[in-house]
Order: structure tokens, then sequence, then C-alpha cells
């Protein structure tokens, strides 16, 4: 299978490529930096420079390409930190859900792609209705706080966008908050603003919250798995064909008020 990866030297496409491979397809890579060209290629993929949010250059670099199946994967969360000002720290990556989302479905339509498949989010971003334990049939928040009314309205764009579509076939994927080398998650910056109270938190700051590893987890004999639980999603996601929002199995992480504790393994 062609399988045309946008975000390809990000968090999740940078081992995705690779597992796509392993797996038989044929990977194009897009990235909107040129130097990370000759890390798509030595991941064995296909490079494309091109910037998600230029329509002209995203149209050519799918309709060259001729992918089977586009896995949109774009975000743009490079030095992300000011927490308390939510909405204009994601405000890129709220673009590339909705600006670079239609770019690419237009170009998916014209080049005949047969399946799309895109990143949202199954976090924070809920409604706060019934229990705590929520599905992929579960609405997202109407009335989040105010700064992150833009943020969920991105994702609420994308999922409606995808999923709503039938050529190509659309499916969303809500994956739980990474974290691994490259997300900045539990980064030396993420740490220094927990410390200094820079991190806003709703009562005690006590709960349950969903982490996914972009890593491979290592087995008891030393040796590591093949992809991590969030690769694993997605191949499994290509490979059963399937319609709607996906909400894959994640382990789970207790946050208590003052530090973190991850369970490492436990299911969701």
């Amino acid at each position: 299978m062609r399988i045309f990866v946008a975000g390809a030297t990000g968090a999740v496409g940078h081992p995705l490529v690779p597992a796509l491979i392993s797996a038989g397809h044929s990977v194009v890579g897009l990235t909107r930096t040129a130097a990370k060209a000759e890390t798509i290629k030595q991941m064995g993929a296909e490079p494309v420079v091109a910037d998600g949010l230029d329509a002209a250059a995203i149209r050519a670099a799918v309709v060259s390409a001729r992918p089977e199946v586009i896995i949109h994967e774009m975000t743009d969360l490079t030095n992300v930190t000011d927490l308390r000002h939510f909405d204009r720290a994601f405000a890129n990556s709220n673009r590339l859900r909705t600006q670079g989302t239609d770019y690419l479905l237009a170009a998916a339509r014209e080049a005949g792609v047969k399946r799309f498949i895109a990143q949202s989010f199954c976090g924070w971003a809920f409604a706060r209705t019934d229990g705590a334990v929520k599905t992929e049939a579960d609405e997202l928040d109407n009335a989040p706080p105010a700064e992150l009314r833009r943020t969920v309205a991105a994702m609420r764009y994308l999922e409606q966008r995808i999923t709503g579509s039938s050529q190509p076939e659309g499916i969303v994927l809500r994956y739980g908050a990474f974290y691994g080398p490259g997300t900045g998650v539990f980064a030396s910056s993420t740490v220094q603003q927990i410390r200094h109270r820079r991190v806003p938190l709703i009562g005690d700051g006590a709960g349950w919250w969903s982490f996914m590893l972009t890593t491979p987890l290592p087995q008891r004999s030393g040796r590591s798995s093949a992809v991590s639980p969030a690769i694993s999603t997605i191949l499994l996601t290509m490979s059963r064909p399937r319609s709607g929002i996906g909400f894959p199995r994640l382990p789970k992480c207790l946050t208590p008020s003052r530090r973190f504790i991850c369970r490492s393994g436990s299911p969701a």
C-alpha cells in the first residue's frame, strides 16, 4: 500500500514511518523543513518538503505522490509551554487542524486517495457530562474554558470534516497525551513550569489522565517490542477497514497535585 504521512518527522510520524515500511508499505513522508528530508530518506521513505498551510504545495505533493492512504499527523508543538495562554500556544496546530486538514482532504480527493486517517485527542476535551469514562461516541466540550475554546473548536472541526468524508473514507484516532522523546511532555521546560506553579490545575489536580508512549516498550526478555502502542493503533486502523472515530487503549498515569506517577503498562 502506498501511504502519505503528513508530519513524518514529528513525535508520532518519526516512529510511524519505519513501522509502516517494516509492514511492507511504500511511504512518502511530508516535512515542512528541508533539513529534515534526509531524516525521512534514512528511514526508507520518499521525502517531500511542503508547508501544510500552503494549499498549492500540498496539492502538488499529494497529486505527485498518488497515495492510497493519507495519515494526517501535522502539529506544531515546538516549545509549547505557556499553558496559561493555551489557545495562543496552540495557534499553529489549530490552523493545521482546520486549514491544513482542508488542504490535505481536497488534495486527497483529487488524487483518488481511498482512506484518510487523522489525529485528534481524547483527554480534557470531552464534554463534562455523565461519568468520567468516555468512549469514541462521546461529544467534545461545547463550553470549554475561555483559553481552550479555539483549540477544542479546531479539534471538533477536524473530526467533523474527516468523519463526514466518504471519498476518501475518513477515520479519526483520538490519542491520549504523548510522552517520550520529541513530545515535550515531562521535558525540563515543562517540569520547571510545574515547579514554579505556572501550570493551571482544576481542584487539587488529582485524577486519572491517559498518556501514550511514543517509543517501543521493552519486553522482559530484554528485547523491544516492534512498535509502540500509538503506532500499533495506526497499523491496526490501516489493516482493518472501519469508519468513524477510533479510541485506542492507553496506559494510565495517576497525576496527584504535586508530582507525576506513571504506572507503565496498566490498561485504560
